[in-house]
């Protein structure tokens, strides 16, 4: 890892260099934020057109590019809390969604490791910048792991090739006419990193995020001309309501774009953890400016000294950055005209999500008021954290957690409404068909309409993934499950097993059909709760790399033969005692997050039954 690096400069970017060098002692205070300014010449504002800015709007990729798809790069200033691994839940399952689907997905996640917080933090730890980041950024890799995030890749914007990333980057914006230097001052979030407006701001100059006073501050910077895409950023905003989702947050944008984009700094004269900006060391690169070209740097495929045409050509642009609102300014409304500037494409959508609270408060490392999320999984295992924040959080709005509504959702729908069906069934089919099944699923369910009831719903659940409304997901397949209690309970099978003849041949039948449910839940939860769906389908009689080579083609009703041997019935999920707290059944792993989704060549999906 690389902290500080030497630069290499092109003739270009040194002759630009040259160009600009009569603002380097310029006196004009600038106050892209509202105060009094002086503009930079208008010779500065290059208007020659590119192909970015001929098609600046994101548009539709073909079936055959990557679904890329990032979280946040985390700040490393701390261990990370239950907001940051809410965030990477809801990617993580958004991605294993789009590989059901067949789709080559890169789903991006990592941790942004330069600024003035991060020296603040190693510094009153007693430790290096480098050090800190290293044991912080080892922390997030950890906790993925424990909550089953499948990456793939996983950013530091310390790594080396990140970093010549960053100032080709910059050199390509600095070539086009979009920086220029000029002396700021104004109150500044050290938290947030950003320098505030003071109608922002609450009581006595506060963050109303971090709720602690900006700082009075007064620097010669490098500025980007973020005012120069006014209107090239009010046409895509017009143009493509998708770009920013939910409508909530794409009306927080255009509101603040058409109120007038201010230029901002991209550069810091006190802060020594960074990148250098080419040709004066004595400033770094602005940490926000840094950080969002991780999402660009993490396409690298491996290469020592990648450049970034072919950086951009192994995947972007990004189909979905997943973020919380705190953080939508910076990727909605800077990120987009940073990367015009540089002529590169848009990411597709920008999804903005609530925050999560606790006694009505955002949560956050710098309030102190978080929920660890390590405790919430050695507690209650990682499949009941992620069920109970995908579920009961409707991704976009602000949702609360309490421990009573934890566990009283969780034990509802993985205990009682899921695993106990599952238990309950292949229990009355060891009893009365030794563990095997009476005939395929597909004759099983001749003329009965629940089979209709469940692809209806299975296809509500599909739509509602492919829009990111991942609670309206849970509750479909919560709806499947219910219906197939409905129909165990209506039925009765164990009346017909008693009753015998024609009775029990039909007994037989429903418990087929109600394990075929449970076979396509188990495909369909899989995004929300992958541990619990891969006991479910072992269970099921098939093997744990038929479950990590499933489609979301194979939840269509019929996937049951007769003759398939169940497994042994086995609570899949124990109810959480609320006096004592509760451990979830140990599920099987993959070594890695990785080798949990890989791609085989699939198994046969019927095992014979075993011979009387």
């Amino acid at each position: 890892m690389a902290g500080r690096v030497h630069l290499f400069y092109s003739s270009s970017v040194s002759h630009t260099i040259s160009f600009l060098s009569p603002l380097y002692s310029a006196t004009s205070r600038l106050r892209p934020i509202c105060l009094r300014r002086t503009s930079p010449p208008a010779h500065m504002f290059c208007t020659c057109s590119t192909a970015a800015d001929a098609n600046p709007v994101p548009s539709g990729t073909p079936s055959s590019d990557p679904f890329v798809l990032t979280t946040p790069l985390y700040y490393v200033n701390a261990p990370p809390h239950m907001g940051s691994a809410y965030t990477t839940i809801a990617a993580d399952a958004v991605a294993r969604f789009q590989r059901l689907l067949g789709k080559k997905v890169i789903f991006i996640t990592g941790t942004d490791e330069h600024g003035e917080k991060i020296a603040t933090a190693a510094a009153a730890s007693g430790s290096s910048p480098s050090d800190h980041c290293d044991a912080i950024s080892q922390s997030y890799k950890a906790l993925w792991n424990n909550l089953d995030i499948a990456y793939d890749r996983f950013i530091r914007t310390t790594d080396p090739q990140h970093e010549d990333i960053v100032r080709e980057f910059y050199s390509r914006v600095l070539a086009k006419g979009d920086i220029y230097r000029a002396d700021y001052e104004g109150l500044y979030c050290i938290n947030c990193e950003e320098y505030k407006d003071e109608k922002e701001l609450i009581k006595d100059n506060c963050c109303p995020i971090h709720l602690k006073p900006c700082v009075a501050r007064k620097e010669d910077n490098y500025f980007f001309a973020l005012s120069k895409y006014q209107k090239k950023l009010e046409e895509i905003l017009r143009k493509n309501p998708e770009f920013v989702q939910p409508a909530s947050r794409l009306n927080e944008v255009r509101g603040w774009v058409n109120s007038g984009l201010k230029d901002f700094s991209i550069s810091r004269a006190a802060v020594d953890w960074g990148i250098p900006v080419p040709n004066d060391n004595k400033q770094t690169i602005y940490v926000w400016f840094d950080a969002l070209l991780g999402y660009v740097s993490a396409l690298s495929e491996g290469e020592s000294q990648a450049d970034l045409d072919t950086v951009v050509s192994n995947g972007w642009p990004a189909s979905l950055h997943l973020i919380g609102k705190d953080i939508l300014r910076f990727h909605a409304v800077y990120w987009p005209a940073m990367l015009l500037s540089a002529g590169l494409s848009l990411p597709k959508t920008v999804f903005g999500h609530g925050f999560l609270t606790k006694d009505g408060m955002k949560m956050g490392k710098s309030l102190g008021n978080t929920i660890e999320p390590d405790d919430l999984v050695k507690n209650f295992g990682s499949d009941a954290v992620r069920y109970f924040f995908l579920k009961e959080v409707e991704l976009g709005s602000d949702g609360d957690y309490s421990e009573d509504r934890f566990i009283n959702s969780v034990n509802a729908g993985l205990a009682n409404t899921i695993g106990n069906l599952l238990n309950r069934t292949l229990g009355l089919l060891k009893k009365n068909c030794d563990s095997t099944l009476f005939v395929d699923s597909s004759v099983a369910a001749e003329g009965n309409p629940l089979k209709e009831t469940v692809e209806d719903l299975v296809d509500k659940a599909r739509d509602n993934y492919e829009n990111l409304s991942l609670s309206a997901a849970c509750d479909a397949l919560l709806e499947v499950a219910n219906a197939g209690n409905l129909y165990m309970n209506n039925r009765a099978p164990w009346t017909g097993f008693k009753i015998g003849g024609d009775s029990a041949d039909a007994a037989a039948k429903d418990l087929v059909v109600i394990l075929e449910i449970m076979r396509i839940l188990a495909i369909t939860l899989s995004p929300i709760t992958p541990g619990l769906s891969l006991k479910m389908y072992m269970q099921l009689g098939f093997t744990e790399d038929q479950f990590y080579t499933t489609t979301w083609g194979e939840s269509e009703w019929g996937g049951l033969k007769g003759g398939q041997v169940m497994g042994q019935p086995e609570p899949v999920f124990l109810r959480i005692d609320k006096k004592t707290g509760g451990e979830a059944p140990e599920v099987p792993k993959k070594n890695s997050p990785k080798k949990a989704v890989k791609k085989t060549d699939k198994a046969p999906q019927t095992q014979a039954a075993a011979q009387a």
